[in-house]
């Protein structure tokens, strides 16, 4: 049988007919005389009867590798959208390719010159080639760094274009991302799955490869750095947002594939114009930061003053040239849908040569002949907004008119009258449509081309051989997006040349390579996972207290307010923070267990447990690269689950003391299992003696809370209050396996302070955080900090020492000393570790010369 005809057949035989391609759209898959031919080759390599497998492999692996897109930016309301992917790529052939290339080349280098001209002489201004308008009245243009030129006049490092295929087969510009593009991770991700799905065909159709130009943009990036101190290679970051950005994953997965740490802008600070990193060890200088934090949200002195999200002062650091930004900051003005009609005479102005990319027709609504233009055929047009949202400007998402009625077509035109420079109209082309693999056959979606162009640092430019392709999710959707369901496809560009097969996946390891390897903590990391631990803990304890005391007023729910054993607990209670408001003087059981019940539904306040779950995974979420997915897994559903468990409580209105008991008895089994998780499936680096360091931290000033409270009454612990104490040490069983059913003061003390082999005693608590201590990096004034902890514990004579009114002072004392220790040893951990702010002193407000 003919090949060719043979692979036509197979494809044939898994087409479903009902998705074939309108004659509205160019065809991806056909041409005049049938399927095309490098997709005839695909299918004479791959047999379609294994695509129904192959497509569940790809889940699977994006499941395990945890590619998401989080569409809702909202980790806390459970996991993101698992990245969608379908397994056909989207194929070019090198004809194609060139000519998009060259378009895309051409087109980021007349962006760059924009850039330097608007920021300089803007020539484009005063020969009235591109309106005042849209730059000067954008607020994406800076004004702080007009005059200002990056090294190497280089504004732009990368770009990105939504490439549209018109139905004649022409390829036009939809947007321009100039500030921090998005894809190059979700490209590169999909690449690895798709080529290891199908390596015959890829290897066989002559498939570009992508790794020379993520190599470009490190190249660039380190061309242009600013010097680093004793002549050493720059240190670079890339820069997010943070785990609830809808793109986390992909930051996450870039900085590990181009070997550069994920920062938040909490990890930064700025001292004398210059930027650095705040880790373990003291401050490291960064020359680079390769961001995708938008422009307005990086610096909160300069720009939105309510950012949480940017570093103070890195706009002085960028104009005293201290810090290389990719891309610089005030370029995303060029993203205003309003330019894209300009550029054809910018591009004859500036590089003296036609544009040789189109953009769709695209009208301004400023400009009162373009207006008129673009609202003659409005119900054929898709409204966009010129500005981001903001006042004035009211932003909102494209409109496709030809889904309105006419009554809301009336209510646009009206709007855009009346505010019409804040509106720019594009023309609504039908997208091409591609194959692709759904429900057991080869159906054709809509599709749209990202491609990304790399500055070379010398005036050239690099086109990523490649992209990132979206499809819509239903073959007649006109909009493609993945917040609405969409998926992506690989993108293969054809050569018939040869194929760089360089990669910067990391190769076969030397035994040379795992010396000294020790993995950057930043201080932000070492922070949360610090609190990590004290929340853990902090749970723990209240859960065990909760659980005991409702127990126990079940059972004595007609003791009188004046029981020798009520008051003890409430204040313990109140001590714990199980209980709101004053500290209750006088209360009846039933009132007590009441209090108690309320704090655990209120899952707002933050005296309740669920509260306290809220806070454990929130500390957990921006270190999730650092924990076991399994134990984040379980830390996310501990709190939602317990959270979701009380709002239903809350809402029934009668929450009874068998239901409570309940919750908290599986409560405590899951944080057990978190414990464990803490305990034995993190490595023992110095994050994890953050997170050791933390929960020891408030072991002993609970413990120790708590031991004192119990002595503080006229009379020493015994009956309930002596089985109370036991329990809360979580000792009770070791107790009893050494003095039965006695209840002994000596030997209480020995177990809850001086055994050393008990985990919870005092002493092994204090013995614990001494080695951690001394485990950590060593900075200036950190060398006392393990001095700040008793050097032993008091003896077992002195401790149960009465004196003449039967009180045990040293035990008082000794309990007061610790608390007062565990709070000054997590103010100066944090001091030294965590914020690298420099001491203040009371003489830095006085005048510089005295009397």
């Amino acid at each position: 049988m003919d090949t060719d005809f043979a692979g036509e057949a197979a494809v044939a035989s898994s087409l479903d007919d009902g998705s074939l391609p309108s004659p509205a759209h160019f065809d991806e898959w056909h041409d005049a005389h049938g399927v095309r031919a490098h997709w005839q080759q695909f299918f004479q390599l791959e047999s379609p009867v294994e695509l129904a497998g192959k497509q569940g492999d790809a889940d699977r692996q994006i499941r395990d590798n945890g590619i998401t897109y989080n569409v809702y930016a909202d980790t806390q309301s459970g996991p993101a959208r698992p990245w969608s992917l379908d397994i056909l790529p989207f194929i070019l052939d090198e004809a194609d390719w060139q000519q998009i290339a060259s378009g895309v080349s051409q087109r980021a280098r007349l962006l760059n010159q924009m850039l330097a001209d608007l920021y300089g002489a803007q020539t484009l201004l005063h020969r009235g080639l591109v309106p005042t308008e849209l730059v000067l009245g954008h607020p994406g243009y800076l004004r702080a760094l007009s005059g200002h030129q990056p090294a190497g006049g280089v504004f732009l490092h990368i770009v990105a274009f939504d490439l549209a295929r018109h139905p004649n087969g022409r390829w036009s510009v939809m947007a321009q991302r100039t500030q921090a593009p998005s894809g190059l991770g979700y490209a590169l991700e999909n690449r690895l799955i798709v080529s290891r799905l199908f390596p015959e065909a890829f290897r066989q159709l002559r498939v570009q490869h992508l790794a020379s130009s993520y190599r470009q943009l490190l190249a660039t990036l380190t061309r242009l750095s600013p010097p680093a101190p004793r002549q050493t290679a720059p240190r670079m970051v890339l820069l997010t947002p943070g785990p609830y950005n809808e793109t986390y994953f992909e930051h996450a997965y870039l900085a590990r594939y181009l070997g550069i740490p994920l920062v938040e802008g909490s990890d930064l600070t700025v001292r004398g114009d210059e930027l650095f990193l705040k880790t373990l060890t003291g401050l490291t200088p960064v020359q680079v930061v390769l961001r995708r934090l938008d422009d307005n949200f990086c610096d909160p002195l300069e720009l939105r003053t309510d950012s949480t999200l940017g570093i103070p002062g890195l706009l002085q650091a960028v104009r005293a040239g201290k810090v290389l930004m990719a891309n610089a900051l005030g370029s995303s003005f060029l993203e205003s849908p309003a330019l894209l009609g300009f550029l054809p005479g910018v591009c004859e102005a500036l590089l003296g040569e036609p544009l040789q990319l189109p953009s769709l027709h695209s009208w301004w609504c400023g400009e009162d002949a373009a207006c008129a233009e673009a609202l003659s055929e409005l119900d054929q047009r898709i409204i966009k907004p010129t500005y981001p949202p903001g006042p004035p400007y009211h932003g909102n998402e494209p409109i496709l008119c030809s889904q309105l009625d006419p009554a809301s077509l009336a209510q646009w035109r009206a709007r855009i009258l009346q505010q019409p420079g804040a509106y720019t109209l594009q023309e609504n082309i039908p997208l091409s449509q591609a194959p692709i693999w759904r429900h057991g056959h080869i159906a054709a979606h809509p599709a749209m081309l990202r491609v990304f162009a790399i500055a070379d640092g010398e005036g050239g430019w690099q086109v990523l051989p490649g992209g990132l392709t979206r499809i819509a999710d239903e073959p007649d959707q006109p909009v493609v997006s993945m917040q609405r369901g969409g998926s992506s496809l690989d993108t293969w560009v054809l050569t018939s040349g040869e194929v760089d097969t360089f990669s910067l996946l990391p190769g076969q390891l030397r035994p040379i390579d795992l010396r000294h390897k020790r993995r950057l903590v930043t201080s932000r990391a070492a922070e949360n996972l610090f609190w990590m631990g004290r929340y853990a803990e902090r749970a723990e304890q209240r859960v065990r207290l909760a659980h005991w005391a409702l127990e126990w007023l079940a059972v004595n729910h007609t003791s009188s307010p004046g029981g020798e054993h009520l008051p003890l607990l409430a204040r313990l209670c109140w001590h714990m923070s199980l209980l709101p408001g004053p500290a209750p003087t006088h209360t009846t059981p039933g009132a007590l267990a009441h209090a108690i019940r309320i704090g655990l539904v209120d899952a707002d306040a933050a005296w309740s447990v669920a509260h306290t779950l809220a806070a454990l995974a929130a500390a957990a979420s921006p270190v999730r690269d650092r924990l076991s997915p399994t134990y984040s897994r379980l830390v996310l559903a501990t709190s939602r689950r317990f959270s979701g468990q009380q709002a239903q409580r809350a809402h029934q209105g009668d929450y009874s003391n068998a239901e409570a008991l309940a919750d908290l008895e599986q409560l405590a089994v899951e944080l057990v299992a978190i414990a464990g998780e803490q305990a034995d499936h993190m490595t023992r680096d110095d994050g994890w003696r953050f997170l050791a360091i933390g929960r020891h931290l408030e072991r002993l000033n609970l413990l120790s809370m708590q031991l004192g409270q119990s002595f503080a009454g006229l009379w020493p612990p015994h009956g309930a209050a002596f089985e109370l104490l036991l329990a809360l040490f979580d000792s009770s069983l070791t107790y009893r396996s050494y003095y039965q059913c006695r209840q002994e003061i000596p030997a209480l003390l020995d177990l809850l302070v001086c055994d050393d082999g008990n985990p919870r005693a005092l002493n092994a608590v204090l013995t614990s955080l001494r080695s951690e201590l001394g485990a950590l990096p060593s900075l200036p004034g950190t060398a006392e900090l393990a001095t700040l902890l008793p050097v032993q514990c008091p003896t077992l004579e002195a401790l149960c020492q009465r004196t003449p009114s039967g009180q045990l002072d040293t035990l008082r004392c000794f309990t007061q000393h610790l608390q007062h220790v565990s709070a000054r040893l997590s103010d100066e951990i944090g001091l030294h570790y965590f914020n690298h702010n420099p001491a203040w002193q009371p003489d830095d407000l006085m005048p510089s010369s005295r009397c």
